[in-house]
């Protein structure tokens, strides 16, 4: 369960990382109703992903460089464009 969760964890900062998501698309698609498989949480506890709240509104999910680091560790960060992260 330990590797499909770390493999899921990279899945979602690699998502964030190409580009920064809408706090609630990023609760639709990963939040999860079994307490054992806590992906959005894993990741902000790890540091790879924050919140940030924009001016006028509204909160983007986004890689921070920790996980950007992490991707990079894992041959994931190819995927991502030149200069988003």
């Amino acid at each position: 369960m330990a590797d499909q969760m770390s493999a899921l964890v990279l899945d979602l900062v690699e998502w964030v990382a190409k580009e920064p998501r809408p706090y609630a698309d990023v609760m639709d698609a990963w939040r999860t109703s079994c307490p054992r498989l806590t992906i959005f949480e894993d990741a902000v506890d790890r540091d790879f992903i924050e919140s940030r709240v924009m001016e006028g509104g509204g909160v983007l999910v986004a890689a921070t460089e920790a996980g950007v680091a992490i991707l990079r560790a894992h041959g994931r960060l190819r995927t991502i464009a030149i200069g988003q992260a």
